[in-house]
């Protein structure tokens, strides 16, 4: 009886052979390491549009819970099915004196953080941040470890299930880069979605924010990830009592 070495296995599984392995190499080699690499200084970013930081806005106020970002997402990018790159969690939201909970609808993404906790953690470097800001992943060179799925405060990622690697939203760099809008952005029915330049005063997206400066909010800020999907008209209840999924949430005002 032959065993499983790279010889006897078929083309389709000799990678993921070769991922197993590489996998076990690192959790070898690499975990005892990586609790100082995490805490200390980011990885050199690599190179991006220069001169841009790009982010997104999304204003709560002006979303309706249609989903149709989900749908656009995934035609897009073809993630496997059952797996999105982003999506709008329904939340049922008791509010004091009324006879039934109100609906509160909260679009969720990769953040695209300035320190990005799950950049530090990839024992072969597959996840990567731009000087842009734009945090992508390196297929070819994702083992499928999951510790950046681990790090990510934000249940943002998820090893996909047809390349076992890890994959994310990538604000549809692609379409950016080419002067066209993500996918999401292009989609919204209620516009609520603005994604743009923070280093430019006067895009949209900077005024937007200087319009609405007291009603910014990110999600989770005590992480200290800088996180760049900014929040208008958020709960306060939400900020960091979010996890990813969807239930109960007690808030006064809406």
């Amino acid at each position: 009886m032959q065993k499983n070495s790279p010889e006897n296995l078929p083309q389709a599984s000799k990678r993921g052979f070769l991922k197993e392995m590489l996998g076990l190499g690192a959790a070898a080699t690499v975990i005892p390491i990586m609790p100082v690499q995490a805490m200390g200084t980011q990885p050199p970013r690599r190179p991006g549009e220069a001169g841009k930081r790009y982010a997104m806005v999304v204003d709560l106020r002006k979303c309706i819970g249609c989903q149709a970002c989900t749908v656009s997402c995934s035609m897009e990018n073809l993630p496997p099915i059952g797996q999105f790159r982003t999506t709008v969690l329904q939340y049922e939201v008791d509010l004091p004196g009324a006879d039934a909970p109100a609906m509160f609808s909260l679009p969720r993404l990769c953040n695209h953080c300035d320190t990005p906790p799950c950049v530090p953690v990839c024992p072969v470097q597959a996840t990567f941040q731009r000087e842009d800001g734009i945090v992508l992943v390196d297929s070819d060179r994702c083992v499928g470890c999951g510790y950046c799925v681990q790090a990510c405060p934000y249940d943002a990622r998820f090893i996909n299930k047809e390349t076992q690697t890890a994959d994310k939203c990538t604000f549809c760099e692609h379409r950016l880069e080419v002067g066209l809008l993500p996918a999401c952005v292009e989609s919204c029915v209620g516009g609520a979605r603005v994604i743009g330049d923070l280093n430019d005063p006067e895009s949209t997206i900077s005024q937007l924010i200087k319009e609405n400066s007291d009603d910014i909010k990110v999600l989770k800020p005590d992480m200290a990830t800088a996180p760049h999907v900014f929040y208008i008209g958020m709960p306060d209840e939400f900020v960091n009592e979010i996890d990813g999924q969807a239930g109960v949430r007690l808030v006064s005002d809406l």
